[in-house]
């Protein structure tokens, strides 16, 4: 067939003139280039076909694929070397056979799922979930779409879209990890996802780092951290009480250094929240705060941000009523008590001075006019 697209594309080539012949043979080898694509992709296909030739019931779903801009996962079959991962279209799906065997390696989002629904109303479900099984039929594992799933059931749906992949389990979970497109995976979904790819399907890190299209330092950096969390933290992360940012650049540290502490602010988080920046900012107070203070900040952390916002509420209050005249008399009785400790300490000293003094001194002489004849300005 490439040899007639050839052929034929040669023949038209020589009826034009000569100065278009250079843009139309451009055209000509995108073209070749194309439909050698379409070649190669469409005996692969069919050499997937023939190799699931027992489920008659997808082969004709193989170049059907349901696509979508935020669908994670490329509509083209994948290989690896445990075996083809045959991607079918997207189907309608009973809810009652996906198992839902991932659910724990989920943030849960309220707001999300709420969103999501809203939009499953109004225009119904544009995304597939994934799901993974065998063509013999059984229940089919999630492996992405938990959100839309949730919203389906808030939207009071028995049946989902879902696109199934016929292949192993692991080679599954690589498979999105190393393509998730449709929204960024927390660091903690990623690490409890690898955590699953290691511990159950018995993959090295080396493994898991080749299949995920990624290197093995990006699988330690998981590993550790999700390994630094305790069980309740990475639960508090999955609940959406804390971002995996303030987990493991506040709490995890806290825990590691105070425990009790770490456990009574999660439990006062999860009655008065607070978001990522003010955590920071407690957790710098925390950190030059006395024994007292600190129980009574990790006791009441809200407390400590109401009067923290308060404070610098007042003091913009404050600026704003002084005014640049407030702020410009503060510079000028600095530089006044500064004039005046200067003038006590080069008399003392004797002449000539060291070279970095003398050459201080002249740096300060020759910026004196200036102020001198800013000062005269004001004053006339």
């Amino acid at each position: 067939m490439l040899y007639w697209y050839r052929t034929r594309l040669y023949a038209l080539y020589q009826l034009f003139p000569f100065a278009w012949r250079r843009p139309l043979w451009q055209f000509t080898a995108i073209f070749a280039v194309g439909a050698a694509q379409h070649c190669r992709d469409r005996d692969f296909c069919d050499a997937a076909v023939f190799s699931r030739a027992p489920d008659k019931a997808h082969c004709s779903e193989e170049m059907t694929v349901v696509s979508h801009p935020e669908s994670p996962i490329s509509d083209a079959p994948c290989a690896s070397e445990q075996g083809l991962c045959v991607q079918t279209g997207a189907t309608k799906i009973d809810l009652h056979r996906l198992e839902l065997r991932f659910e724990s390696t989920r943030i849960i989002d309220a707001s999300a799922v709420q969103r999501l629904a809203n939009s499953i109303r109004e225009c119904g479900q544009l995304v597939p979930c994934i799901a993974a099984g065998t063509p013999e039929g059984g229940a089919l594992v999630l492996i992405d779409g938990y959100r839309r799933l949730s919203a389906l059931r808030c939207v009071g749906a028995d049946t989902a879209l879902v696109q199934c992949w016929y292949c192993p389990l692991g080679q599954a979970l690589a498979q999105l990890l190393a393509h998730s497109g449709s929204r960024a995976f927390d660091p903690i979904e990623e690490a409890l996802l690898l955590r699953e790819l290691i511990d159950s399907h018995g993959l090295s890190q080396r493994d898991a780092a080749r299949q995920c299209a990624r290197d093995v330092s990006w699988v330690q950096r998981r590993l550790v951290l999700l390994n630094a969390l305790p069980h309740e933290l990475v639960q508090a992360v999955r609940n959406a009480q804390v971002s995996s940012w303030a987990a493991s650049r506040i709490l995890a540290p806290l825990a590691r250094a105070n425990s009790e502490h770490a456990t009574r602010l999660l439990h006062s988080l999860k009655s008065s929240p607070l978001s990522t920046r003010e955590l920071q900012a407690w957790f710098n107070r925390y950190q030059g705060a006395q024994h007292q203070q600190r129980e009574r900040m990790v006791e009441h952390p809200r407390l400590l941000i109401d009067t923290l916002r308060e404070l610098s509420c007042e003091r913009t209050a404050k600026d704003l009523r002084g005014g640049p005249e407030r702020e410009m008399v503060g510079e000028l009785s600095h530089l006044q008590t500064m004039l005046r400790r200067l003038h006590r300490r080069l008399a003392q000293l004797d002449a000539p001075p060291e070279s970095a003094v003398k050459q201080a001194c002249q740096q300060v002489h020759a910026s004196l006019p200036c102020v001198t004849n800013e000062l005269s300005r004001l004053m006339a």
